[in-house]
């Protein structure tokens, strides 16, 4: 949020500006692989879940 509001508040240099965009992108694509990541356990857990609801019969 701090990298938006500087970058908003357009006071800073053109070097300070990329500086502030490219520390964004890169926080933007830790937060896609962090959600990516939360999405491949929640799919395990939802595939094993099935497993075990085909295997015992459903009675879960």
């Amino acid at each position: 949020m701090r990298v938006v509001a500087e970058l908003e508040q357009g006071s800073a240099t053109l070097e300070q500006s990329l500086a502030l965009w490219e520390r964004g992108e890169a926080l933007a694509q830790r937060c896609e692989e962090w959600l990516l990541g939360a999405k491949a356990r929640l799919d395990a857990a939802r595939a094993g879940a099935a497993r075990a609801a085909a295997t015992d019969g459903g009675d879960a």
